[in-house]
């Protein structure tokens, strides 16, 4: 965005990535260059300092961080101002409970990144290779969308959607089967995928997920740059997505977001992967029993009482039983 000349201010909560920034520039490694970029980034802190409102605010924070952000921003937005969250789960629900849905956009995203280190991050996908879809809780197809796309074309091939929730929903299918079980292994997602038996608990859990998604009467819609004429028919569409991110957002050393976190000793997103199929299938009475296992070794993980190791293998491969 800076670099297409957009006026964009930054604010970041981890200080260390700040204040790396804020000495020598953001450092972008691509696969065929490196950029350096000088950004206008504060620390998340100076929020409370900022008096100008925003037209656009693009979050990427961690979806369990939405609520508070959303409040956070909220008295730097104007009633025409756009709250954009890109990020994984279903988290138009939250900003739009916060700051009604009228300021809320809902974004889609395939992309494949990583910061290993404050001031420097590694994209493992170029513009051309990352995709994004956009739209209005509404459904409409207003000239702030536009905009919003415009702004995002800077950095992906980017669509508009008339059903952002059915998009999200789409997204999280791709997400189910890789995020946890990739994490639990500690392994980059094509070597997990790889590893026997591995993919058969990944398949049962988009399974389940795409059954819910049926009972809740979610539209499947092309997602990731798939054509509507591959849109396979059936719970086969679920497992298909799977595969896109393998072939197409993911690179031989990929970690996947989960895992990320786990290697910087933070919580991860359960409850917006797996954690919300268990969750919204206890409302409907869908019962999800292999999510539900794998949430259980995850939060295993987070509590300390297990490590990411390939050692889990069997444990994950219970999940079956």
């Amino acid at each position: 965005m800076v670099q297409s000349g957009f006026d964009v201010t930054f604010f970041d909560q981890w200080g260390e990535h700040v204040e790396a920034i804020k000495a020598n520039g953001l450092t972008v490694n691509l696969e065929n260059e490196t950029q350096h970029v000088n950004l206008d980034i504060k620390h998340l802190s100076e929020v409370s300092e900022t008096k100008e409102p925003f037209d656009l605010v693009f979050t990427a924070v961690k979806a369990y961080d939405t609520r508070w952000i959303a409040e956070l921003m909220r008295p730097l937005l104007t009633q025409k101002s756009a709250f954009i969250g890109l990020q994984n789960g279903m988290t138009i629900d939250e900003s739009s409970e916060i700051l009604g849905s009228a300021r809320s956009i809902g974004a889609v995203l395939g992309i494949a990144a990583n910061m290993p280190e404050p001031g420097v991050i590694n994209r493992e996908c170029d513009s051309s290779q990352t995709w994004i879809a956009v739209g209005e809780v509404s459904g409409e197809e207003t000239n702030r969308l536009h905009t919003v796309k415009h702004v995002l074309e800077s950095a992906a091939q980017v669509e508009i959607t008339g059903d952002i929730r059915s998009a999200k929903w789409m997204k999280l299918l791709a997400n189910i089967p890789e995020m946890l079980p990739s994490g639990i292994l500690g392994l980059p997602l094509i070597e997990a995928a790889r590893t026997p038996g591995v993919r058969d608990v990944m398949n049962q859990m988009s399974r389940e997920a795409y059954r819910l998604a049926e009972d809740l009467g979610i539209s499947f819609l092309p997602t990731l740059g798939i054509p509507a004429d591959e849109v396979a028919p059936g719970e086969q569409y679920a497992i298909d997505l799977l595969d896109v991110i393998l072939r197409s957002y993911s690179r031989p050393g990929t970690r996947v977001a989960v895992l990320q976190d786990w290697d910087k000793g933070r919580r991860a997103e359960i409850d917006a992967f797996s954690g919300y199929i268990v969750r919204e299938g206890e409302k409907t009475g869908r019962n999800a029993p292999v999510n539900e296992a794998v949430v259980k070794i995850s939060r295993d993980i987070e509590s300390g009482a297990l490590q990411p190791s390939p050692e889990n293998r069997d444990l994950l491969l219970s999940t079956l039983t």
